[in-house]
């Protein structure tokens, strides 16, 4: 007997968050996200609370946990776009089309009690939520910002009557084979022409102090043209900033600034500590933020996670000094490659960018969309 619940009770709150981490038990790809973050969907301090608002369910057969699924209303979506959306997010679920029709069905059921007329998904609260179906690349490691999830759910979801709305590549990029200097001619060139330069700082915490705003300035602009992307409330700005204390260094930092020092283009990587987050199941204990600090200090992998241009300086060549501040990056250290995160498949500036490097395309994702019925209404 199949029986589908919205998660309300405390054990039902620990069924949904641990649920994946049995599915994907031994599977040497998959890496946990962090566990206080899953924790957090559930507490009224979100800092999403204000944009947004979601359900969750668990499946049960026979008594036994075989599945989980999020919906997500983000209001301010909807509002920027005039849309009637409900995004479907966190699906994980035993390879069985009864427990997906379920799950699915109930987020849907519930999108229509909201006056929503759409679904779509796997997306999160924002843009920096993990996101898109893995449809290619089961056999290359996730990245903590990435999802992973097993070849069966794109089967499960079509079957349901999905249809691809959008499409995403990650890459790695390697150094060129060689480098004869002229990124680093191009780069001088456009500094001097627009009289720019790279921002320095003698540590994150004095960076983040002075451009953090304007790095978000530049975010919300050259973001908003991107899918269902919204812009940072304050709340969502001082929790990323946090967590970017924590895991930035300035070696993996790439910002350019103008003659006023006012932010023009940037690149922002973090250390992978995919190893760490999947030793310790993505928990924080003592041992796992040792192991995560000695990741953090001596990364071999780093992940591009955002990259951003002020749209008035898009068509100036600034993505010379981007690409140039990304090649000094990865000769440093140890580090084999940098891993990109979600490139839209016709964002044509980014994978511009990428031609540059040795580039090697490694994962596909697949954004759904559904047309949701309209009730049966009784006249």
């Amino acid at each position: 007997m199949l029986t589908i619940k919205e998660v309300k009770t405390r054990k039902e709150i620990k069924e949904f968050v641990n649920f994946p981490l049995k599915l994907y038990k031994d599977n040497p790809y998959f890496v946990p996200p962090l566990y206080m973050d899953e924790m957090s969907v559930f507490k009224k301090s979100n800092v999403y609370r204000d944009v947004a608002e979601w359900v969750c369910y668990n499946a049960y057969k026979d008594g036994v946990l075989v599945g989980r699924i999020q919906g997500i209303l983000q209001k301010t979506s909807n509002e920027i776009r005039n849309q009637k959306r409900v995004r479907f997010n966190r699906f994980d679920s035993i390879d069985d089309q009864e427990v997906a029709n379920a799950l699915f069905g109930a987020v849907e059921s519930w999108a229509k009690s909201k006056g929503m007329d759409t679904m779509c998904g796997p997306l999160g609260y924002s843009d920096l939520d993990r996101e898109g179906l893995l449809t290619e690349g089961f056999d290359y490691i996730a990245t903590l910002e990435t999802q992973y999830n097993y070849p069966y759910y794109q089967k499960l979801i079509e079957n349901i009557g999905y249809t691809k709305e959008v499409g995403w590549t990650e890459s790695r990029i390697y150094l060129p084979d060689e480098d004869d200097g002229t990124l680093k001619k191009m780069s001088d060139f456009v500094q001097k022409r627009y009289d720019l330069h790279f921002a320095k700082a003698k540590n994150i915490n004095e960076f983040l102090d002075k451009y953090a705003d304007g790095i978000f300035d530049i975010l919300d602009r050259s973001y908003e043209p991107i899918y269902q992307t919204v812009p940072f409330t304050d709340n969502m700005k001082k929790s990323l900033i946090s967590s970017f204390k924590l895991v930035i260094r300035m070696e993996h930092v790439a910002l350019v600034l103008d003659k006023d020092d006012k932010p023009v283009c940037f690149g922002l990587c973090f250390p992978n500590i995919a190893k760490t987050m999947q030793k310790y199941n993505g928990h924080l204990n003592p041992l796992a933020i040792i192991s995560a600090l000695k990741e953090i200090k001596n990364p071999e992998v780093i992940d591009m996670c955002l990259i951003g241009v002020d749209p008035e300086y898009t068509n100036r060549g600034v993505s010379a000094l981007l690409a140039y501040g990304v090649l000094e990056m990865l000769k440093g250290g140890q580090i084999k490659y940098a891993e990109t995160c979600l490139n839209l498949e016709d964002n044509y500036q980014i994978n511009n960018l990428w031609k540059r490097f040795k580039r090697e395309i490694i994962r596909k994702r697949i954004g759904y969309i559904k047309v949701l019925e309209a009730k049966n209404c009784l006249k």
